[in-house]
């Protein structure tokens, strides 16, 4: 039977609605087994003929996913400069609720950063928190570049000159900025967020299977090519890997309690303030290696 045998998901389907609940404590990591289980139940939406729309949220209050896994980032090859052929398996796993034709959802209710936002970037809408939502892409001050969409998704989103606030200023985003930049659909009021998201879900979830799907799939015809972007983005993503810089940086990161509850929840300036000493005193010219 599908939608069985999750450990860090748990899914509900009601009236043609797909609700996905995140729960991976301590902070919802996007660890390897986290990525595993969003890839299996795309797959396994992306099938289902009586899902028409897929709701995205989190069983903690505080953070929807915080980021990926650096402890992964650095275990990946740092020698592989050749551009990919192929889409890589998160580059294919998010793209995936981006594709689907179903219409998918982020209800964001805490911190998104890196690629917990890049997986949010990826779903057909999102709605905000007011309060309580944290978004942004701090990769670059760790020395590499977020490689898992972010870079295409963004200046799609929000224009070319605000993606690059975003990914080069790596700073929290607020859910009232984020919307105002369009990096999300609307922000509202917390004890608002829930049954707007639902109604909305239902509402569409009410309409003909075959026109969501059409619909959407003339709305992506209509974007810019991404995959060609996803491929580039990668090659880009690779390069960093290898520099003394990111090596330095990530390992300042973890050192300073990177992906501990205490440290995740403060802001980005604080967490990268508490993680960074050791990586600002390398000399400046392991910026350009």
């Amino acid at each position: 039977m599908a939608f069985e045998g999750y450990e860090l998901l748990k899914i509900k389907i009601d009236r043609g609605v797909a609700f996905v609940t995140i729960d991976n404590p301590p902070i919802n990591l996007f660890d390897l087994p986290l990525m595993l289980e969003m890839d299996r139940v795309g797959r396994e939406l992306e099938a289902d003929n009586d899902v028409r729309v897929v709701v995205f949220n989190s069983a903690d209050p505080d953070f929807f996913i915080a980021h990926a896994d650096v402890t992964l980032i650095e275990q990946l090859p740092a020698d592989n400069h050749e551009r990919p052929t192929e889409l890589s398996v998160f580059h294919a796993m998010v793209d995936r609720f981006r594709t689907m034709s179903k219409a998918t959802i982020g209800q964001i209710e805490g911190i998104a950063r890196g690629g917990g936002s890049e997986f949010l970037l990826s779903l057909d809408m999102r709605f905000a928190a007011l309060g309580k939502t944290v978004l942004a892409q701090p990769e670059v001050a760790l020395g590499i570049i977020p490689g898992g969409s972010g870079t295409q998704r963004l200046p799609r989103l929000v224009g070319r000159g605000r993606a690059l606030e975003i990914i080069l200023g790596c700073e929290d985003f607020t859910a009232e900025l984020a919307e105002r930049y369009g990096y999300v659909n609307r922000a509202m009021p917390p004890d608002e967020l829930r049954p707007f998201v639902e109604r909305l879900a239902f509402r569409i979830a009410g309409f003909p299977a075959t026109a969501i799907a059409e619909a959407k799939r003339a709305t992506i015809g209509g974007e810019p090519p991404v995959v060609d972007g996803l491929l580039g983005e990668a090659q880009c993503f690779n390069a960093t890997l290898g520099t003394d810089a990111a090596r330095t940086r990530m390992r300042a990161f973890m050192q300073g309690g990177g992906q501990t509850r205490d440290v995740e929840l403060r802001s980005l300036d604080s967490l990268l303030e508490s993680s960074g000493g050791a990586a600002r005193q390398t000399q400046d010219a392991t910026d350009d290696d």
